[in-house]
Formats: C-alpha cells, sequence, structure tokens
C-alpha cells in the first residue's frame, strides 16, 4: 500500500483490535478502561492512516489510571510469597532485578506509580527465609562470638 492511500476502515478495526488485543494479553487492563483503550488506538490508527486529520492526542484520564493504582491495588500487590509488579503485572520474590532491567530504582518506581516509601521491595517470606538462612550461619557475627 502506497503512502497516498487511504486504509478501508475494516483493515482499521483489524488492526485497532488486533492492537488492543495483544495490549490487553500483555497488560491488566480494568474492563471499564476498555473503551477508552480503543478508542484511543482508533484515534491513533486513523491519524496514521489519514495524515491531514490532525495530531493524535492521548488520553491524559487513561494514562493516570494505568499509572496510579488504587489502594486497593497497592495492598493486594504485596502478598507473603511474591510481590506484583506494576509495570508487568507478574509476581517477583524481589522486584530489585526486575526494576534494573526497565531502567528504574525502588525510588523512582514508587515515585512513578504513588507508592508508599515503605512499600516492600522483597516479598516477606523470601526475607524471613533469607534471615534464617543467615541466623543459621551465622552471618554477621564476629567470629569469636559465633564459636
Amino acid at each position: 500500500m502506497s503512502p497516498s492511500t487511504p486504509m478501508s476502515p475494516q483493515s482499521n478495526i483489524e488492526l485497532v483490535a488486533g492492537l488492543v488485543v495483544a495490549y490487553v494479553s500483555n497488560n491488566r487492563v480494568p474492563v471499564t478502561e476498555l473503551p477508552a483503550l480503543i478508542a484511543q488506538c482508533h484515534s491513533a490508527i486513523s491519524a496514521l492512516a489519514y495524515p491531514g486529520s490532525g495530531p493524535v492526542t492521548a488520553a491524559p484520564d487513561l494514562q493516570v489510571r494505568l499509572d496510579k493504582p488504587s489502594a486497593a491495588q497497592v495492598r493486594g500487590s504485596v502478598q507473603p510469597d511474591g510481590i506484583m509488579s506494576f509495570i508487568d503485572g507478574r509476581v517477583y520474590k524481589t522486584l530489585k532485578r526486575h526494576l534494573t532491567a526497565h531502567g528504574l530504582d525502588p525510588q523512582s518506581y514508587r515515585a512513578r506509580f504513588g507508592l508508599p516509601g515503605d512499600y516492600p521491595m522483597v516479598a516477606r517470606e523470601y526475607a524471613e527465609r533469607r534471615a534464617a538462612l543467615a541466623r543459621a550461619i551465622a552471618q554477621g557475627v564476629p567470629r569469636d562470638r559465633a564459636a
């Protein structure tokens, strides 16, 4: 298809559907936000297909809600056996390596998602298991007291 040939409305719908399906399969999106996501994708595809139709404007309300989890989501993300990442929705025992892979540190992650300063970066059970192991091998105790 040449750049001057407009796309058919049917192919626009297929592209939007494919784009939304791919996004939703890899990200958690509440059902109430799907219409806004579909509209945003449709306007972006339409603007690309018909360049003279005006600039693409992102829905700022959608971005804010996706970046800032609710208090219930924050509470639910901290579980004894793992901590759910707000970046990809997966559960990790420790978030440090995951955040580093995404170019973040704990402070910037907390700031980006509006998390409290005491939000844990390590799952409670994992931390307890590591602490018990350290106590068992007398790690951190001077040698003369360990014997």
